[in-house]
């Protein structure tokens, strides 16, 4: 079920002393506070995130369009029905997705950790409206922890367009891309947007989609749960409002229920046929005072980092 707009737990868990992971092999990176997890079977992308304070799993793997990954949207609306596109998302634009498409999941090139660590994936995404379509493109993913904030995850992530110049979709067009698409469980449904020096702001929405839109200030936004504990994404490379919003009701903590809760920081931009987009997130995770002291920390680092955008070779 795809929950977002024009968008299994991890059953193993590899040694920190291993280098290198087999493709089908679950990854993870564990520093004493937080576990971060990458899935080779559900097209790399993240489908485990835990802490001390939040024990399980706090990512919905549902389907392949949840998880945390990589979403991007190209060219034009296409009617493709006749070739087997799903009706139920059609007319659909050029939209690979790293977890996959419609009911099946992207095919993972290179899953491994490095020598410093981080976990590393390449993905060939699926198209989200097609069944079983891949897409002419490239995805490439570095997972890892910053060094003096044990709550702290940074990843940087790399698309690369394949498409060949004149085909169907056309030429670029500006169009929201999600930097990135982020589900949790359905428990961690109070949505706030950071205002900076510990202030925060409620932000409601009924369950969608549509999703409810804001926009953060300081491009940050946490989703908690009744317990306190909650999880923030930073993006300084989002120029839009944000969508986010719950999913079903309930207040679920069972990572493959279908209510949710998503959250994705939004940026327009014009993705031709060849290119490569490159930009970093980050995730906090722990008690609202935590959260927001790191937030403010990378705040003071990273405001002022954009996103790249260039043509492909």
């Amino acid at each position: 079920m795809r929950l977002v707009s024009p968008l299994a737990a991890l059953v193993l868990l590899l040694p920190l002393t291993a280098a290198v992971a087999e493709p089908t092999a679950p990854l993870l990176l564990d520093n004493g506070t937080a576990r971060i997890g990458l899935d080779p079977v559900k097209g790399g992308a993240i489908t485990w995130l835990s802490w001390t304070g939040r024990p399980r799993n706090a990512v919905n793997h549902a389907d392949p369009g949840r998880l945390i990954q990589q979403s991007y949207y190209a060219g034009a609306l296409l009617d493709r029905r006749a070739e087997g596109q799903s009706p139920r998302w059609s007319p659909w634009t050029w939209n690979p997705i790293q977890g996959g498409g419609v009911g099946s999941w992207a095919r993972v090139t290179e899953s491994r950790r490095l020598p410093d660590g981080t976990l590393y994936a390449e993905t060939v995404p699926r198209l989200w409206d097609m069944p079983g379509e891949e897409a002419a493109a490239r995805m490439r993913q570095w997972t890892g922890f910053e060094a003096e904030w044990p709550e702290v995850i940074v990843v940087r992530c790399e698309f690369e367009s394949r498409r060949e110049p004149g085909d169907r979709w056309g030429p670029a067009v500006p169009r929201d891309q999600e930097l990135p698409a982020l589900y949790f469980t359905r428990r961690h449904a109070e949505t706030r947007s950071y205002l900076g020096e510990g202030r925060w702001r409620r932000e409601s929405q009924p369950p969608g989609p549509p999703w409810g839109k804001a926009s953060p200030p300081r491009r940050a936004m946490a989703c908690f749960a009744p317990d306190g504990q909650g999880i923030a994404v930073f993006s300084p490379a989002a120029t839009e409002p944000w969508n986010f919003g719950p999913h079903g009701g309930g207040d679920s903590a069972d990572p493959a229920a279908g209510p949710c809760v998503h959250v994705a920081p939004i940026g327009r931009v014009p993705l031709g046929p060849r290119a490569v987009y490159r930009y970093r997130y980050w995730l906090v995770v722990g008690t609202e005072a935590v959260i927001a002291a790191r937030l403010d920390a990378l705040w003071g680092r990273h405001a002022g980092e954009r996103a790249e955008l260039r043509d492909a070779p």
